[in-house]
């Protein structure tokens, strides 16, 4: 299936999924992959389908979304592989501009040190680049490259694109208990992403049933010392912890306004008192969460802070056209 959705995505709204990659053919071997370990390793780029045949299946369901009044808001190519294998990327980006909605590319970001790759990803407007770790030893725990790869030459390539990229650009680090979730890690990946000053860099957890059985995500502590360690150096931070829908909608119900907002974004104890004043509710909603066991409490610095509980994995793996674009 080329296309999928559109569905609702967590970083773009309505998105129509693009699957360039024949499944599942990566540079990476993700410990925490939903779509199980990669079955063919490979680094050098190749022509998976006919750049017409990709641009004639987005075009056929874009045209059935429209006839029965479904939005799209982006072209995501979000892939069963790394999607800047693909050596027509870019071209297939400039086609697809024509249907006149924005596209974008979600990337692991293992090839940006390749010219040719930057290149490719400079004709779409939103490009995500997976930024799980600086250090060596964990990025080759966590992501297990390709053999050939070196962490050295991903970084300066993420730092010359997000030099030169006229569009749009995003970071996602997913969070493995154990491995990259530390308080030092987290500093030296915060200060390297406020080198590529992303309009919004994610934190992610891995809420599906991974590659390897051992991944499990960080607790709810963690989570909020991460996205705190983060917000001191990137202007926008949001969680990606597995809740759709829009993060900062008030709907008129006060409990489910909260728990979308501290999905994304954990909130400082004034920060509610302030919310609850606007939305003329109080403490006693909070509290009933927390007694439900859907909000938790946790402090990072000395400060409270309120998240919603995490969803934990429900044992299936994610279907391609069910999955997050």
């Amino acid at each position: 299936m080329i296309a999928f959705g559109p569905v609702p995505s967590r970083r773009l709204g309505r998105s129509l999924g693009i699957n360039n990659i024949p499944p599942k053919i990566c540079t990476y071997s993700c410990v925490y992959c939903q779509l199980g370990r990669t079955m063919k390793m490979q680094v050098g780029q190749s022509a998976f389908y006919e750049p017409v045949d990709i641009t004639r299946a987005v075009q056929d369901k874009v045209e059935k979304a429209t006839e029965v009044g479904e939005s799209i808001d982006y072209l995501t190519f979000v892939s069963d592989g790394e999607p800047s294998l693909d050596v027509n990327l870019g071209r297939e980006i400039e086609s697809l501009q024509s249907l006149g909605i924005k596209v974008a590319v979600i990337t692991n970001s293992s090839l940006i040190g390749r010219e040719d790759v930057r290149e490719n990803l400079m004709q779409a407007d939103w490009v995500s680049l997976k930024m799980d770790s600086v250090q060596e030893e964990i990025w080759r725990r966590i992501n297990r490259p390709y053999g050939t790869l070196r962490l050295n030459s991903i970084l300066d390539g993420a730092l010359e694109f997000s030099q030169a990229f006229p569009g749009e650009l995003a970071t996602e680090t997913m969070l493995v208990a154990g491995i990259n979730d530390g308080e030092r890690h987290l500093k030296e990946v915060a200060n390297f992403l406020a080198c590529l000053q992303p309009a919004v860099a994610y934190l992610s957890i891995p809420t599906r049933p991974p590659a390897e059985e051992w991944v499990r995500a960080p607790d709810e502590a963690a989570i909020n010392q991460a996205y705190q360690i983060l917000s001191e150096k990137v202007e926008q931070v949001e969680c990606l912890i597995g809740y759709e829908g829009d993060a900062f909608a008030f709907t008129g119900n006060i409990e489910e306004d909260l728990l979308s907002i501290t999905s994304v974004h954990p909130m400082r104890e004034d920060a509610v008192s302030e919310f609850l004043a606007r939305a003329k509710a109080d403490w006693p909603v909070v509290h009933n969460l927390v007694e439900q066991d859907q909000l938790i409490e946790t402090e990072y610095e000395g400060k409270r802070f309120y998240m919603r509980r995490l969803r934990r994995n429900d044992g299936h793996r994610t279907d391609p056209a069910q999955r997050d674009a």
